[in-house]
């Protein structure tokens, strides 16, 4: 999903869900696209079985298989499941950073071991990518990359921006349209999802501070 200049969307189990199982990954668009028009794409891999591991691409291009996905920036998204006792090397893209979520097993990356739950992290200017798992039981991780921002975002509830003044009227825009009385005009930043059950949640108000910017 890209959100672009704003986008609303509801998450919904389906009624005999008792229990989900994932992760949801947020990515900072360049300042050159921030203003995209909003769009949602589904994408479910095929996978990818090599000696010892199973690969799912969902973003980017790995192992021969590239996602058909809309991307801004160079990135990089993959599920990967490794057999125990196994190492998987893979060629790294030197202007990429590299994150890897170990979701089951145990695993060294680049000879440092990443616990269940935790992310690993290589610096751009890496050369190679060393997945090394346990002899246990077979891991499951998400392997994620992209090349650095390199421009300071704001960052406040579910909106991303370059200042606080702007994270002001986003909320601003968004409160007009879930408070308007019919027939009266809103910002048009965001729409809500046509026949939603789900009534919107409100933002909370803001800090009393400025909103400070990070990489």
């Amino acid at each position: 999903m890209t959100a672009g200049r704003g986008i609303a969307h509801s998450e919904v189990s389906t009624p005999g869900t008792a229990v989900l199982h994932g992760v949801q990954l947020w990515v900072a668009l360049p300042s050159a696209a921030r203003f995209a028009e909003p769009a949602f794409e589904h994408y479910a891999p095929d996978p990818v079985p090599g000696d010892g591991f199973t690969a799912r691409v969902f973003l980017g291009s790995l192992l021969g298989s590239s996602a058909p996905v809309t991307g801004h920036s160079p990135l990089l998204g993959a599920e990967i499941s490794i057999e125990a006792g196994r190492v998987l090397r893979l060629a790294a893209d030197a202007a990429f950073e590299y994150g890897v979520l170990v979701d089951t097993g145990a695993v060294a990356l680049n000879g440092s071991v990443v616990e269940t739950n935790r992310l690993g992290y290589l610096t751009a200017g890496a050369d190679v990518i060393e997945l090394r798992v346990g002899q246990g039981s077979r891991a499951r991780i998400l392997l994620l990359g992209g090349v650095p921002l390199g421009e300071q975002i704001v960052m406040w509830w579910n909106f991303i921006s370059r200042s606080h003044d702007e994270i002001v009227r986003y909320r601003a825009d968004w409160q007009a349209l879930i408070t308007a009385a019919p027939g009266r005009p809103v910002p048009d930043r965001f729409a809500l999802p046509t026949g939603d059950r789900l009534p919107p949640i409100p933002a909370p108000p803001m800090p009393n501070a400025t909103l400070r910017p990070r990489e």
